[in-house]
């Protein structure tokens, strides 16, 4: 079964051709990052613009790059939430008018849940397993015992960590996107140069780091105050902001796997490509037998039209609703 899937959630037009929800022949993806840096993030209206002119030829690079037809392909899939309003309203309607065109089933795709899938791809991954979903716009530990089933078993209470690097690289003055700026940077610093803090929450799975953040800004002007803001001092604190961050997120990741007796944990969205939070996980998998651990080739990582595939392949309740319903338990 080939899908033909469209997302435009954000600030990426992508399309892709997945067959049976596991083989990519082909992933166009289409960024405006650079367009955006200079407003030092997205700007909604002007997104959903640069969709539309973009979305036609992304569709045509992928069904070319696929070498398949669009009379080859058994359905449509677009992403129908969360995500910018406007934005969404061009991928979503691309596939429609295309379905409509065809007679080909749509697919609506929830964006959580292909991330989710992301891990499908290429992958021999099958549920159960316990997921940690890090992006932009999302922080959660997700256990999913079924294709058809997402339960939320913790989630950030105040800001996401993808959303915390942009933040906190706002604040040391590094420019947008912060996720990428950081990492690199602090592969260049001490990450126990500055004792920063991990938030304790009421319920043992959730995160926090709009403390963590403000630790980072007032080290910052401390040190700004003093004269002493160097490059290595922007390396250390870029280096002690990821190292908590990290920390938190693998600890509560693995405390809940074990807490469920789960020993297959697949980590996806935007943040997965951090270099720091592949490497410790992959670090803590190894010393515990059994275990296994699953993470999207980079690729898959950020905002892509596979995933859309995957989800729109594997998941019955997006061929009906379009949005699956996340349940916390």
């Amino acid at each position: 079964m080939k899908i033909l899937a469209i997302e435009t959630s954000c600030d990426e037009t992508a399309a892709a051709i997945v067959e049976d929800g596991r083989k990519v022949l082909s992933n166009v993806i289409s960024s405006q990052a650079d367009f955006h840096a200079r407003y030092g993030g997205v700007i909604p209206e002007m997104a959903a613009r640069q969709h539309l002119e973009t979305v036609n030829y992304v569709v045509q690079d992928a069904l070319s790059q696929a070498n398949v037809s669009l009379e080859e392909v058994d359905a449509v899939a677009a992403t129908l939430g969360p995500g910018l309003v406007g934005a969404l309203l061009v991928g979503a309607t691309a596939a429609k008018t295309l379905h409509l065109l065809t007679n080909k089933p749509f697919y609506g795709v929830n964006h959580l849940h292909a991330h989710v899938a992301s891990n499908y791809l290429d992958s021999t991954l099958e549920p159960p397993f316990l997921c940690l979903l890090v992006s932009g716009g999302h922080s959660q530990i997700l256990h999913i015992p079924d294709y058809q089933t997402i339960r939320i078993l913790g989630e950030t209470l105040d800001d996401a960590v993808g959303e915390a690097y942009d933040k906190v690289a706002r604040i040391l003055g590094l420019g947008y996107p912060g996720g990428p700026i950081i990492d690199k940077l602090a592969q260049q610093g001490n990450p126990k140069a500055y004792p920063l803090p991990q938030a304790k929450t009421a319920e043992p799975f959730d995160f926090s780091f709009s403390g963590l953040k403000t630790a980072v800004l007032r080290t910052y002007e401390r040190e700004l105050a003093a004269g002493i803001a160097t490059e290595a001092i922007l390396a250390d604190l870029a280096a002690s902001f990821q190292h908590a961050a990290v920390a938190a997120l693998v600890k509560k990741t693995l405390l809940a796997a074990e807490s469920l007796q789960l020993k297959t944990i697949a980590v996806a969205g935007g943040v997965a490509a951090n270099s720091a939070l592949r490497k410790q996980f992959e670090a803590e998998i190894s010393t515990r037998p059994g275990w296994r651990f699953f993470i999207p080739a980079l690729k898959y990582c950020t905002d892509n039209a596979a995933m859309v595939g995957a989800a729109a392949y594997f998941n019955p309740l997006t061929q009906d609703i379009g949005m699956e319903v996340f349940s916390r338990s």
